[in-house]
């Protein structure tokens, strides 16, 4: 199959044609030559004003329901919905029924996800059936595929069990993922705690609740070694803390949810559920910290934080809605308005790396792993340009600059009709 780009901007740091615009053949799924002016009989050819690439994009944190919650969304819609975002991988979370806790689970959703364009990384949990009682089978699960160890959106509330996990990780290069959120603190709180929480009579989530468990965990890595991932951190104390223990010489990454750099707990004031999101939308003040922090590097990654939820279960009362937005379709234009293009791709890409996923770099002979994408386009976030099954979007409405126009991956295209 050949597939020929006409005069695309290319964005890779890591490519000498980097900030150039060129023709870009492919056959057979890889870079065949990049030239100012290609003329050659193809499969396919695209041609679009203000069409850009870069390397693949990778979300480290999406969850697509199936199997056990399949009208949330399938592993098949999950993927074309990530592909036509510009994502050419994603790390699919635990939280299914059952829950991804062994390594037939993994094997499975990985089996249900072959010959995509879309290369799907299942995370195992952390703690058989998510119960936080004792260690899942971790060595069997990453010999099946599983690239990291997570109880989605729960933390471990046994130090001990923690510390065993960290420990006993590090004979198999494991990466061990914690969940910031001491339940004790937060009890049955549905948004920040601050005082749009008090106006509005909503129960609140203190910052205390996520930076008890990042200072915790972050004294059991400096005990135990190993590699610890802290997914979706929220506020500015966690920032610091971070910072900190990256000087000592940790080896601790972090991620955060696009939405909160996005966003701050002012969008509660319209009771809309699809701001309902754990952790929680902050202040201006927390958010400000957070964008700083990826600017300098203290958080390695971001992440659409990806989670359908089906109506029954989202267009209730705020206080009963379930936690959780979809981010794949707004994450690039939402980053793209915050941040300039170039910065936007590398938070894109940055996990690949901690989650040893490899990086192709856009040459003549490599790979083509490829993301789509109009970076000057500017939008009103509307629910036609959702493609997940469920539409609990916190972007709907939403100015939004950048539009993602789909992948060539695994030596296939996927692309917006």
């Amino acid at each position: 199959m050949k597939i020929l780009l006409k005069s695309v901007q290319i964005f890779d740091e890591n490519s000498k044609f980097n900030n150039s615009k060129k023709d870009i053949l492919i056959e057979d799924g890889k870079i065949k030559k990049i030239d100012s002016s290609i003329k050659v009989k193809t499969d396919t050819e695209i041609a679009l004003d203000g069409l850009s690439v870069s390397p693949g994009w990778f979300d480290s944190s999406v969850s697509f329901g199936e199997p056990g919650f399949e009208e949330r969304e399938t592993i098949a819609n999950g993927l074309d919905t990530a592909a036509k975002s510009g994502f050419t991988a994603v790390a699919l979370n635990p939280n299914t029924q059952p829950i991804l806790d062994n390594s037939g689970a993994i094997a499975s959703v990985k089996a249900k996800s072959a010959g995509h364009p879309v290369t799907l990384y299942p995370i195992g949990a952390l703690t058989r059936n998510g119960k936080n009682k004792d260690l899942a089978e971790l060595l069997d699960m990453q010999d099946a595929g599983a690239i990291g160890f997570y109880d989605y959106k729960s933390s471990i509330s046994n130090a001990n069990l923690l510390k065993i996990a960290l420990q006993y990780a590090q004979n198999f290069d494991g990466l061990v993922q914690s969940y910031p959120h001491d339940l004790s603190i937060s009890g049955s709180g549905n948004v920040n705690e601050n005082r749009n929480s008090t106006y509005l009579g909503l129960k609140g989530i203190p910052n205390l609740a996520e930076e008890l468990n990042v200072i915790r965990d972050l004294y059991l890595l400096e005990y135990t070694g190993g590699k610890l991932h802290i997914p979706t951190i929220s506020t500015q104390k966690s920032v610091q803390l971070i910072k900190e223990a990256k000087k000592k010489g940790l080896d601790v990454s972090c991620s955060v949810a696009i939405h909160n750099l996005f966003l701050t707990d002012e969008e509660l004031k319209e009771f809309d559920s699809n701001s309902k999101v754990l952790p929680p939308l902050r202040t201006e003040k927390d958010r400000k910290a957070l964008i700083k922090g990826l600017k300098e590097g203290t958080i390695d990654m971001v992440t659409s934080d990806h989670n359908p939820v089906d109506i029954e279960h989202k267009k209730v009362e705020f206080e009963n809605a379930m936690f959780g937005t979809i981010g794949l379709e707004s994450a690039f234009g939402a980053l793209n308005t915050l941040f300039s293009t170039e910065d936007s791709v590398k938070f894109l890409t940055a996990g690949k790396e901690r989650f040893k996923i490899k990086k192709h770099s856009i040459e003549e002979g490599a790979m083509a792993d490829f993301s789509l994408f109009l970076p000057t386009e500017e939008y009103k976030f509307r629910k036609e340009h959702i493609f997940s099954a469920s539409k609990n979007s916190i972007f709907l409405n939403k100015k939004l600059k950048g539009k993602p126009i789909g992948v060539i991956a695994n030596a296939q295209i996927l692309i917006q009709k």
